[in-house]
């Protein structure tokens, strides 16, 4: 497959809805495939269409466990609070402490076209939710709190990290 380059903030396509997936085709498996290795290439658990210029409802998900490949996902239900610090291949190096549901029920569609329903809690509810936030044009860094930068190649101490904000040119 191919490596699709990753939308960087400020790129108008990150705050866009994507639409609905109307028919699974070549290019959507495709770009589901090329999602992934782009995800793993870059050393990501998660990406939407979104962050690879492409305004459909599909992502890309790992926690470790094993690839998730999702069309037209929706989150049914949310259950109790997580918060953790997320990053995003989109905000290179930005990183911040984010509330989430601790567990969650989705509904989707996989690369076959077939309807899923399936719960998920902890570190894959986080994925699936900073993911379809992506899809409604969100970013982590909109609701984050103590939101920093992390030097490259260095761990994450008071001399290596600084606060930021983040401004969207959009």
């Amino acid at each position: 497959m191919a490596l699709r380059p990753i939308r960087i903030l400020g790129d108008d396509v990150l705050r866009k809805k994507a639409k609905k997936v109307e028919k699974i085709n070549t290019f959507i498996k495709n770009l589901l495939d090329d999602m992934a290795d782009t995800m793993y290439k870059n050393k990501g658990v998660g990406l939407a269409g979104n962050q690879v210029g492409i305004l459909k409802r599909v992502i890309v998900v790992d926690d470790g466990d094993g690839l998730l490949q999702l069309i037209n996902p929706v989150i049914l239900e949310k259950e109790g609070t997580q918060i953790d610090e997320e990053g995003c291949l989109s905000l290179p190096d930005i990183y911040g402490d984010v509330e989430r549901a601790d567990k969650i029920k989705v509904k989707a569609q996989n690369k076959q076209g077939k309807y899923i329903e399936f719960e998920a809690e902890g570190y894959l509810a986080r994925i699936i939710q900073h993911e379809v936030d992506h899809l409604e044009g969100k970013l982590f860094s909109d609701t984050a709190t103590n939101l920093h930068e992390d030097k490259p190649g260095q761990e994450n101490t008071e001399e290596t990290s600084e606060e930021v904000e983040i401004k969207d040119e959009n």
